[in-house]
């Protein structure tokens, strides 16, 4: 029997559902208002439903989903009207959504790219400071010249960048390169100049001047530290009609790419890491330009920052307010310490090898957090925050706590965005919360190489979806593009086999099931948004937002995942990307 929903009458669920022995097609027809535009058959359909697990058939009308069940179930609502499309075995399973998200397509479209957005691949310190020299050649003199997408741990050197070769790409010019994790920068001698930096300069709450063993400055900055140079830099002047086409052309680059990967539907945290001549400001206005052009191919969640978020909270906007393409969801990440790959996230014990001891960069203090979170809940906006280590993790739970105690309880699910070194007692209050923490999609795949700097045994505690799976907590997962590449098929490999492109395991005891990894990628990050009842399983009555694989994930060599083809991605029934 299929499980099907008369979407057009409310009934939803389990509460709608009609046999279909009891009903002729032509009763269905008229019943289904209108009846099912397109028919999937011949197809291997992991619904993530516990009530329906698996399907051949699933059946659309308009943007929703009206049926799912076997073929001979489903041909019954077929007309004349009805496209039916035969699969051949191909595999369907819910949209992919990513919990965390910078959608920095302006970044793709306009700056110097020292390193791969979206693949692993290895760039030499020299072509580096050559795409950095060629644009150098058209900034005028005096202004930066950027790269983004740097890698340390990518470099054929077999070392990091340091000043001394920024200082080969201009003497004229401050020269900067962002990290991809956007906690870390090195730049040019130039840059430090300009802000009056020296080796005697002392480190500032929040960040680092980075020095080697005889004290001199090696051009690495951490977090907080950064902000005087870029207060003294600054990029070639934009006129406000050309940002506001970058804005639109940038949007509209991240949704086609977006698509191509299999994402129906993203968190887009307001710009944080954004590239040379990046207009924040038109970021909201450029997705909503977009969706009137028939150009947004995604579903965005907006987390929202600074004057945007400070005028919801003036006008009484909540959490939720929009409709099924956009809408704004929690803040954005909120920063309370440094970052995972770039090694500067806050930690009980000190970084191994470090003298003098180092513990990483908490970058807000406890009053902070406190203050934050009970002006949002006050607010009836979900609050969220970035916090890697697990010093920085229980002082977010501190502060989550805190204001549930002064509110009452509620239904907030606030959210740890990262939440990526953590221990039973720490997933145990997240657990108690029913706080939704976002690890890392494509880290434990792409990021192997820099997990040494840690070791086995804190590993068994890093990115632990096993951990807080087997707690009951809906823990979802966002790339935080562009610390690493947003393909979910990368992610869901890595949960699974917790293997490196390099071929390291770490962690293993977190590894999960393939099932288990889907639910993570596509249903708990509906939760995550409060958009459970609408998206995440292919269920009768959801939206029709789906992917169309050429093979199994979770009947094929779990070391083969990220190779699966997508060969086509729908939103709302409508075919966003083919192959």
């Amino acid at each position: 029997m299929a499980s099907l929903a008369i979407t057009r009458r409310g009934l939803l669920g389990s509460g709608g559902a009609l046999t279909l022995a009891s009903l002729t097609s032509r009763a269905w027809a008229a019943i289904l208002d209108p009846a099912p535009t397109l028919i999937y058959k011949g197809a291997r359909i992991q619904t993530l439903d516990p009530a329906i697990p698996s399907a051949d058939a699933i059946a659309i009308a308009g943007s929703r989903i009206v049926g799912v069940g076997t073929w001979a179930e489903l041909r019954t609502l077929a007309t004349s009207r009805t496209q039916v499309v035969d699969l051949g075995g191909q595999t369907i399973v819910p949209g992919f959504n990513d919990a965390h998200c910078h959608a920095v397509g302006e970044m793709l479209l306009n700056s110097v790219l020292v390193g791969n957005p979206f693949e692993v691949e290895f760039f030499t310190i020299d072509r580096i400071v050559g795409l950095l020299k060629e644009r150098a050649a058209q900034t005028p003199p005096g202004r930066l010249v950027s790269g983004d997408f740097y890698d340390d741990t990518k470099i054929k050197d077999g070392r990091p960048i340091v000043m001394a070769d920024l200082d080969r790409v201009s003497t004229t010019h401050p020269v900067m390169i962002t990290h991809r994790g956007g906690h870390t920068y090195v730049v040019n001698s130039v840059a430090l100049k300009l802000a009056g930096i020296t080796r005697d300069t002392p480190d500032p709450f929040g960040g680092t001047y980075d020095r080697d063993a005889n004290g001199n400055l090696t051009g690495r900055i951490t977090d907080f530290a950064i902000e005087p140079i870029k207060a003294k830099t600054k990029e070639p002047d934009l006129t406000p009609a050309q940002l506001h086409a970058r804005a639109i052309a940038g949007a509209t680059r991240i949704s086609a790419e977006f698509v191509r990967y299999g994402l129906t539907s993203v968190c887009h945290t307001a710009p944080g890491l954004v590239a040379a001549g990046t207009s924040t400001a038109d970021d909201f206005g450029a997705l909503q330009q977009i969706r009137r052009e028939g150009k947004l191919l995604h579903r965005v969640t907006y987390e929202t920052s600074g004057a945007t978020l400070d005028a919801m909270i003036a006008n009484g906007v909540r959490t939720g307010f929009g409709d099924e393409w956009i809408r704004l969801g929690a803040t954005a990440e909120q920063f309370s310490d440094g970052s995972f790959s770039e090694r500067t996230m806050s930690r009980a014990t000190p970084y191994p090898g470090r003298t003098p001891p180092y513990y990483g960069n908490l970058t807000q203090t406890q009053e902070g957090l406190d203050a934050l979170v009970e002006k949002q809940m006050r607010a009836g906006i979900q609050p969220n925050f970035h916090a890697n280590g697990d010093v920085a993790i229980g002082m977010v739970l501190s502060a989550y706590e805190r204001g549930v105690k002064l509110l009452g309880p509620a239904d907030r699910r606030p959210k740890i965005t990262h939440c990526t070194n953590v221990s039973p007692e720490l997933v145990g209050r997240i657990k108690a919360l029913g706080a939704v923490p976002a690890l890392f999609t494509s880290y434990a795949y792409y990021n192997a190489d820099k997990f040494h700097f840690y070791g086995a045994e804190m590993m068994e505690h890093m990115m632990a979806y096993r951990m807080l799976i087997d707690a009951g907590v809906s823990v979802c997962a966002g790339s935080d593009f562009p610390p690493g590449p947003f393909a979910p098929l990368m992610g869901l490999q890595g949960m699974v086999t917790r293997k490196g492109w390099n071929g390291e395991i770490w962690g293993p005891s977190q590894k999960i099931t393939v099932m288990e990894g889907l639910k993570v990628l596509t249903s708990n990050g509906a939760h995550a948004s409060f958009e459970e009842d609408i998206k995440g399983t292919l269920s009768p009555g959801k939206l029709a937002d789906m992917v169309i694989l050429d093979a199994d994930p979770a009947a094929i060599d779990p070391e083969k995942i990220k190779d699966i083809r997508i060969q086509q991605t729908l939103v709302g029934g409508e075919v966003r990307y083919k192959a």
